[in-house]
């Protein structure tokens, strides 16, 4: 049985436009704000990487958020992504028996 979600969010795809757009932050200004290279906010919104353990802990330093929103973005995106990838080889595994 295959359960269906929401499209899966990227962290990037959030930050650019829950953060980024709405404040007319670029990402080399936050990038700046949080003592980090333009390139890594740039590829984290353009959806080319996710988000690290340290930035995770830097943005939610910065909009007041926890580490944990930001980390599970990633789970969740890496998770739905890599589940669609494997999902015929997934339909080959027989699930244990529930204990009696």
């Amino acid at each position: 049985m295959t359960l269906k979600f929401a499209r899966p969010v990227h962290a990037g795809e959030y930050l650019r436009e829950e953060y980024l757009l709405p404040f007319g932050m670029s990402a080399g200004a936050l990038a700046k704000k949080l003592n980090l290279p333009r390139t890594r906010i740039e590829r984290i919104v353009k959806e080319e990487v996710g988000i690290t353990p340290d930035t995770a802990l830097r943005l939610a330093r910065f909009f007041n958020t926890t580490p944990q929103f930001w980390m599970n973005f990633r789970q969740a995106y890496e998770l739905e992504t890599e589940a669609g990838r494997l999902a015929s080889e997934l339909d080959k595994i027989e699930p244990m028996e529930a204990a009696a």
